[in-house]
């Protein structure tokens, strides 16, 4: 059974997966903190958070993916420094700071049609590095990855699916559109 009840659905998320070897790096923090979802969710920057998808739509969804990566140009990704949304939340992550306006034109797109839904807080492109777990892991996370940087070329994001156990399993990629001719 699927979060909102219904047995043939499948929950799917969207997101731009953090290139090696800096997923490595990250994923090793997590664990080094003890967070439950280190083996669980790979370094990513979510554009679509988990949503229930009828079996019935999934060619649908597919369709208004591949529609939504071919109208966007692939564009850098800067991340530096950590953040938090404490005190509303308990999660501490990494920073976008070049790309944050490619991610939300992304999420907006995304967020359409059959994968139309509600947002439980304002959208906020980031890297996760920290989450259930107490203060004090939170706090070693925020310190410890404060000097953080990486830089890549984003080229496409990733359609992944949750399994029964609460690990995400990659399902398949959209390429960005050819950047513009200059």
């Amino acid at each position: 059974m699927s979060e909102d009840g219904d047995a043939a659905a499948e929950v799917v998320g969207v997101a731009i997966a953090i290139p090696e070897p800096h997923a490595t790096v990250l994923s090793r923090w997590r664990r080094r903190i003890g967070d439950p979802a280190a083996d669980l969710v790979y370094p990513h920057v979510t554009l679509l958070p988990p949503t229930p998808v009828p079996a019935g739509r999934f060619d649908e969804v597919r369709d208004h993916l591949a529609a939504a990566a071919a109208n966007h140009r692939p564009f850098v990704m800067h991340l530096s420094g950590t953040g938090t949304f404490r005190p509303t939340s308990p999660v501490v992550f990494i920073q976008v700071a070049t790309g944050v306006s490619d991610c939300e034109l992304l999420e907006r797109a995304i967020r359409r049609g059959p994968l139309a839904r509600d947002l439980d807080f304002p959208y906020h492109p980031h890297v996760t590095v920290a989450q259930d777990v107490g203060e004090s892991a939170l706090d070693e996370a925020y310190d410890g990855l404060a000097d953080f940087v990486a830089r890549f070329p984003v080229q496409r994001f990733a359609l992944f699916s949750r399994t029964r156990d609460g690990q995400w399993t990659w399902r398949t990629e959209f390429e960005l559109g050819e950047p513009a001719a200059g």
